[in-house]
């Protein structure tokens, strides 16, 4: 259940999923100087949910353990950021990112770091977008690489109450040839959706003003 009036309505999820997909694009440019190959990333949907709903949602969809990377995020509005794969793709992500030229082996050792890197570049990618178009900035932490669950990754307590809300994005990412899905989930607290959806009205009425 989301907090009545936290929603996002249509006019500020389309504008929140244009600046997103402005922002994966800024990073799939990064990851193609860093890899030298083409990166396709996009963003299709985003939703608002509970901690608890999009621990569901993403265990209702992927059968295997899941990676992630975690950053947390501070400024205007805060919260944690995590960039999150199945298992399965997260080695074919470092085959990707490395060239496809090591041993089965050599991926498994290098796996931690090369999913660091990437997190951090579309992590970033898409928060520093976020905060430009938003006129605001905001300060990231170093990433850390996650193995668990939804419910360990979204930081679920059964018995605990839950009142931080996730924007939860799907994205298609390919790479290489490979396809590679993924998540990009933003939990945040009720304030800071709260200052968010201001932002994104501010950002909203900009646009309409311009277009006058």
């Amino acid at each position: 259940m989301i907090a009545q009036g936290l929603s996002l309505d249509d006019l500020e999820r389309d504008a929140l999923t244009e600046i997103v997909n402005i922002g994966v694009s800024r990073a799939a440019s990064s990851l193609r100087k860093m890899i030298g190959d083409q990166v396709l990333l996009s963003v299709p949907s985003i939703e608002v949910v509970s901690q608890r709903r999009a621990a569901r949602l993403i265990s209702e969809r992927e059968a295997s353990e899941l990676v992630a990377v975690r950053q947390d995020f501070s400024g205007p509005f805060s919260g944690r950021a995590l960039l999150i794969f199945p298992e399965t793709n997260s080695l074919e992500l470092v085959r990707a990112v490395t060239g496809g030229e090591l041993t089965a082996q050599e991926v498994v050792d290098l796996e931690h770091e090369a999913l660091a890197e990437t997190g951090n570049v579309i992590l970033n990618g898409c928060l520093a977008t976020m905060a430009n178009m938003l006129k605001r900035s905001l300060t990231m932490t170093i990433p850390e690489v996650l193995r668990g669950s939804g419910e360990m990754l979204f930081e679920v307590d059964e018995d605990g109450p839950l009142d931080g809300l996730v924007l939860f994005l799907y994205i298609d990412f390919a790479v290489r040839k490979h396809d590679i899905r993924g998540y990009i989930a933003m939990i945040m607290d009720l304030p800071s959706l709260g200052i968010l959806k201001m932002l994104l009205e501010e950002f909203i009425a900009s646009i309409v003003g311009d277009t006058h």
